[in-house]
């Protein structure tokens, strides 16, 4: 059976509105999504590491609740679950402070085995943390050459800009080792000081062939070596835009499993396919931003299971 992966941070997202906290979460870029896949009921395990505290009991019975296989996660004595503080802006955008105490010996796990056309999901600032880097390039660098379909998101936050010049030939390599780069314009320009779809797709093809560009209300940019496309997405008023990156990312690894598509499709695939995965990415990171959850419902995943074609 086709399995997939998410490996990336652990936190509990404690959210603020108006300096007032307004909800609790579960939180994390890949977590989020793990979650959201895990509630559409697909194979799902998330690799990552909490304490065995308090709130470290509260996430993994979350994990298990909500479908997704927590055994490969690092549960640790010697520190405590991180924190994330998130606090929300005028539009609803986040700006966060993180509270962490990890131990010394990080990601302590014994990784799963992957095989052929596995999903294999991973991210944000953990993809790039020197402290559990060589672990990190190792599973991904193997789940590559066992043949799974590897998406890789930078989700490049403007507070690591100034080490931007030590953390970008870390992005790239992660890059080379991904079957599909899912990368915002905010991404881009951060990162790269690019300003629009085409000049990130000049940037991305030089270490992989399939780039899914995000460009808020602008819409959704696909280019690889075979296809270029534009896909709208839907103009809301939202609640909180947390989880809507994270929760695209998901989308798309639900229409790419129940699609059956595999590594080597990917560059091939039709603008009607493109629309397939693209509508449901969408669907998916549109129906987050309408709460303060950072994962898809299980009432929008009911309904979701219930369509054809998704």
């Amino acid at each position: 059976m086709r399995n997939i992966y998410g490996i990336g941070e652990t936190v509990l997202d404690i959210i603020f509105k108006n300096g007032q906290p307004q909800a609790a979460k579960a939180g994390g870029s890949v977590l989020n999504s793990v979650v959201s896949i895990g509630r559409m009921e697909l194979p799902v395990s998330f690799i990552s590491e909490y304490g065995l505290d308090d709130v470290g009991y509260l996430i993994d019975d979350f994990l298990k609740n909500n479908g997704v296989n927590s055994s490969f996660v690092h549960r640790f004595h010697n520190g405590s679950t991180a924190l994330a503080l998130a606090f929300l802006d005028e539009k609803n955008d986040a700006h966060y402070s993180f509270y962490k105490n990890f131990p010394a010996k990080r990601l302590d796990i014994d990784f799963p085995v992957i095989e052929k056309d596995d999903i294999v999901l991973c991210g944000s600032f953990y993809a790039i943390w020197p402290e559990i880097r060589d672990k990190f390039k190792k599973f991904i660098h193997c789940a590559k050459e066992k043949g799974a379909l590897v998406i890789y998101d930078p989700n490049f936050r403007k507070a690591h800009l100034s080490e931007i010049d030590i953390l970008k030939p870390l992005i790239t390599e992660n890059m080379q080792m991904a079957s599909l780069i899912r990368g915002s314009d905010e991404d881009f320009k951060n990162i790269f000081g690019v300003n629009n779809a085409d000049e990130a797709w000049e940037v991305a093809r030089k270490y992989c062939n399939c780039l899914v560009y995000t460009s808020n209300i602008d819409g959704v940019y696909v280019r690889t070596t075979s296809f270029s496309g534009k896909f709208p997405v839907q103009i809301i008023t939202p609640v909180s835009t947390i989880g809507a990156g994270d929760n695209f990312n998901a989308g798309m690894i639900t229409s790419i499993y129940r699609n059956n598509i595999q590594k080597e499709q990917l560059k091939k695939l039709t603008e009607q396919e493109w629309l397939k995965v693209i509508t449901t990415a969408v669907a998916f990171a549109t129906h987050v931003c309408l709460s303060y959850d950072n994962y898809i419902s299980d009432e929008f995943a009911k309904l979701t299971k219930s369509r054809e074609g998704y």
